[in-house]
């Protein structure tokens, strides 16, 4: 077979009949150039249907010893899926997986999770990071990068070398326009023509990572014309899928994301319910609101509201809930619009974190009783993560109250289920209530004393007790300010002394020179 070079970005130049041939004819061509592995970035959407279902046409008219090699479809579930999409996609892997069995096709389906440590309630509820802002896009690189990314290195690590299949488009965002622009300028420079080079480095990942876009100049309405002349070939039905879309105020879809360049997806109907980085999740809304059956979204919908914030209302109440220092204790203040110093709030509060799990866990409850058949066995947050944040709270943050496990039992009416955490307890919860009324009910105070105490309980079973003074320490420099505003005066004076102790440093250092200078002029002198 030979390769047209040349790129067709309609149906129009050619017939569609026969674009459609020469684009498998191309996608053949690269697929026997080596024993490379494949990898095909899926969600479940139009774009990342296309592709799938391109590479599976064009290859299932190889010869099967044409077949050397693997083609791993991979989809990454951030575990906040828009659970319809989330279902969705699952039900979509099984039938490719049973399909390609059933073809005797080397295509392997993967769902890619986040690990427990990196998910979005255990870094919000958890640790208390607050909801995703542009300025902090925490989420994007553990829900997203990382699973896809680890699972591309892993195949470099095996083979030496893998290449990417991409369902994206020029047209999906100047952003993207832009990269492609600058991306054929320098394959042009380079007078690179060949059909090797239609496989461009990924320089996000690995130079040995190459990534493949066969319909890049494929059109919003060339994808679903293609969909829409064609059947899918896993077993899914290509009106379903256009179902999904119909009806939304965005056509877009989440793609597989290995670096952070990609935009959100919040708008997007094949993003993260949670998503805070758009002002509305116009997808969501718009499932609502055009279909009946899905009004069970509305606590999730809601949800999503409450964590974002864009009112000065909003704001005001966002900031109440976090603490005035950052995760690590240290202290940072700004000038806010009024010309004010203002510390910034770092992690959500104790009773902020409380609220939130107690909330999720409510809307599970909800929906599990009263949702559709199909999403009662769905987990909005898993027994894993709750497990994790116990640990945290416990462990990480001192918080020996033991909260989960009470919170589980006023939501659900049973007992906690979880492991026994008896050996990070040191008083019980009524004796936690005196020590709070014994400190005044002053939170800064009793939170000293409560985390000293858990400081030295967790270093009473050790064989060595080094680096207890240490943990003592910084436990007393992150607690001991009488309130938010003795903190800021603090950071302040602290920062005008670094500032003055700069100064004494530049100082010291200019005299030194100086009598460098004097003792060389006193040797050329000398001579």
């Amino acid at each position: 077979m030979t390769l047209d070079t040349k790129r067709y970005s309609a149906f129009n130049e050619r017939g569609f009949r026969e674009t459609i041939e020469h684009l498998k004819n191309e996608i053949r061509d690269v697929f026997v150039l080596d024993e490379v592995p494949w990898v095909i970035g899926y969600s479940g959407g139009k774009d990342s249907t296309a592709i799938l279902q391109l590479v599976w046409m064009a290859i299932s008219e190889l010869p099967k010893n044409s077949l050397k090699k693997e083609v791993h479809v991979i989809s990454t579930d951030t575990l906040v899926e828009n659970p319809i999409v989330a279902l969705w996609v699952n039900k979509s892997l099984n039938k490719i997986r049973s399909a390609a069995k059933t073809h005797g096709l080397p295509i392997i389906p993967h769902r890619l999770t986040p690990k427990v440590e990196n998910s979005f309630w255990v870094n919000l509820i958890g640790k208390g990071y607050p909801a995703p802002r542009n300025k902090f896009r925490w989420c994007t690189e553990r829900l997203k990068i990382r699973p896809s990314s680890d699972f591309i290195r892993e195949m470099i690590a095996k083979n030496g070398e893998t290449i990417l299949v991409l369902g994206s488009r020029r047209g999906e965002s100047v952003k993207r326009s832009a990269n492609f622009q600058k991306r054929d300028e320098k394959l042009k420079k380079q007078g690179k023509t060949a059909v090797r080079e239609k496989l461009k480095i990924n320089e996000s990942l690995s130079a040995n990572s190459l990534v493949y876009t066969p319909i890049e100049d494929w059109t919003n309405d060339d994808v679903w014309t293609f969909l829409l002349q064609t059947d899918n070939c896993w077993g899914n039905n290509h009106n379903d899928l256009l179902a999904l879309y119909r009806g939304a105020t965005t056509d877009g879809e989440c793609p597989l994301v290995v670096d952070n360049s990609t935009p959100s997806c919040g708008n997007s109907r094949f993003g993260c319910w949670v998503c805070t980085l758009v002002d509305q999740d116009k997808s969501m809304d718009a499932m609502i609101q055009n279909d009946e059956e899905k009004e069970w979204m509305l606590p999730l919908l809601e949800f999503r509201n409450e964590l974002d914030f864009r009112t000065d209302k909003e704001r005001e109440l966002e900031r109440s809930r976090r603490d005035f220092r950052r995760i690590d204790g240290r202290l940072t203040y700004y000038q806010n619009v009024n010309g004010e110093d203002s510390l910034v709030h770092g992690p959500y509060k104790q009773s902020a974190r409380a609220y939130f799990l107690k909330r999720i866990l409510e809307i599970q409850k909800l929906i599990h009783e009263e949702g559709p058949s199909e999403i009662k066995n769905y987990d909005f947050i898993s027994f894993n993560e709750i497990e994790e944040i116990r640990r945290i709270w416990l462990q990480e943050k001192h918080e020996s109250e033991d909260l989960v496990p009470h919170i589980y039992q006023e939501v659900f009416s049973k007992d906690y289920p979880g492991k026994i955490f008896d050996e990070y307890k040191l008083f019980d919860n009524d004796t936690l209530r005196i020590l709070k009324e014994l400190c005044g009910n002053d939170e800064l105070h009793y939170e000293l004393v409560r985390s000293l105490l858990d400081v030295e309980r967790s270093f009473r079973t050790k064989s060595k007790r080094r680096g207890l003074f240490e943990e003592i320490q910084k436990t007393i420099q992150k607690s001991f300010y009488c309130d938010e505003n003795d903190a800021l005066e603090r950071a302040k004076a602290l920062n005008e002394s670094k500032k003055i102790g700069e100064t004494l440093i530049s100082s010291d250092q200019l005299l030194e020179t100086v009598d460098k200078i004097k003792k060389e002029s006193s040797k050329m002198a000398r001579k």
